[in-house]
């Protein structure tokens, strides 16, 4: 073999490889024609990027390609502020077929599952935002639920907990039960996809919607301080921890009061686990009281961790929880040098608190 026949066949390797990490969208507009200008872009967690255009040919037939994305990724083909929605993951072909004076309202998408998924998903929402009747939406709501839960990690049940229709949140985190269904989403982000630039998103969704929820509910707001109250409670090895003996031998200590069977812990977790190891060098350590009802889902939670964690027998019936006036979970207190110098309700302003003190 020549050298310049073994070059052209090195070329054409490298051509088909670039090409093999592409995903193309295309298929045929009515009525569009090449004075026509589509932009491909990208959703960056509410945010559009422009990615590439492409104007149909006199047929209103077009094709686009772009490098595949490392992560599925929803985008959309816009024609003025009329936008069509679907998912890319990998190496898709996505081909759509609908009408220039309608575009984003009759349209049909094939391709993958996910895509058609996303159509039902924006078609089914147009609809009844039309028909204005809440009861049919709160119905199709459980029925999306049920989609959710089915797949919290996918790339459609992202989609679907981003949704708005007329101007609300489809999912709207103020809500407990919608909250509940963001928190599995998150969730589930977190424990199987945490590279993944989504999560760390979805995971502030959470806090932030936890937070707001809660300071609408409150009845009075915790800045006060507690005293250092007695807890001797054992781990899951048998050996008993007293608080403030702890607290006496660290600078910093963060009690801790939750539940690891409740939605927000994975997420809640994940923070503890962040200032842990950000802080322990500098005092800080941990004393988690669990307060679930299942001992042995305790124990299974509890191992991993590399904090003190005790568990409550008595649960929300404990002395302790009332003595340190414990209305919900997770509530936490900044114990600095001894003495209980701050009480939080919402984990996101954990962080800030750490820092100021440490």
């Amino acid at each position: 073999m020549s050298m310049k026949h073994f070059m052209c066949l090195l070329a054409i390797a490298m051509l088909a490889s670039c090409s093999g990490n592409k995903f193309t969208v295309d298929g045929t507009i009515e009525g569009a024609t090449d004075s026509l200008t589509m932009l491909l872009e990208l959703s960056s967690n509410g945010e559009w990027q422009l990615v590439d255009s492409v104007r149909p040919g006199s047929t209103g037939a077009f094709s686009v390609s772009h490098e595949a994305p490392q992560w599925p990724s929803i985008y959309r083909l816009r024609l003025g502020d009329k936008s069509i929605c679907f998912p890319i993951d990998s190496l898709d072909h996505i081909t759509i077929k609908g009408r220039a004076d309608a575009f984003g309202t009759s349209y049909e998408l094939s391709g993958s599952d996910h895509a058609v998924a996303v159509m039902n998903i924006d078609k089914k929402a147009m609809e009844l935002a039309s028909a204005g009747n809440e009861e049919q939406l709160a119905a199709w709501k459980q029925e999306l639920s049920k989609q959710i839960i089915a797949d919290p990690s996918g790339i459609v049940a992202y989609y679907a907990i981003n949704k708005w229709v007329n101007g609300q949140p489809l999912y709207d985190p103020m809500n407990d039960s919608d909250l509940r269904i963001v928190g599995a989403v998150a969730n589930a982000f977190n424990s199987f996809r945490p590279m993944d630039p989504r999560t760390n998103y979805l995971v502030n969704v959470l806090i932030s919607g936890q937070r707001r929820r809660r300071a609408a509910q409150a009845d009075t707001m915790y800045v006060a301080e507690t005293a250092l109250l007695p807890i001797k409670l054992q781990d899951y090895n048998g050996a008993t921890h007293d608080l403030q003996q702890v607290a006496a031998a660290h600078r910093m200590v963060l009690l801790n009061f939750t539940v690891y069977q409740a939605d927000f812990s994975p997420v809640f977790n994940k923070l503890l686990n962040d200032l842990y190891t950000k802080y322990k060098g500098s005092g800080l350590e941990i004393y988690q009281v669990s307060l679930d009802a299942d001992n042995v889902a305790w124990r299974t939670a509890a191992q991993p961790l590399p904090w003190i964690t005790v568990y409550d027998p008595m649960g929300e019936q404990s002395s302790v929880v009332g003595s340190y006036n414990v209305t919900g979970v997770p509530t936490t207190f900044v114990i600095l040098n001894g003495e209980v110098v701050e009480r939080i309700e919402d984990g996101a302003l954990l962080p800030a608190a750490v820092a100021r003190r440490l």
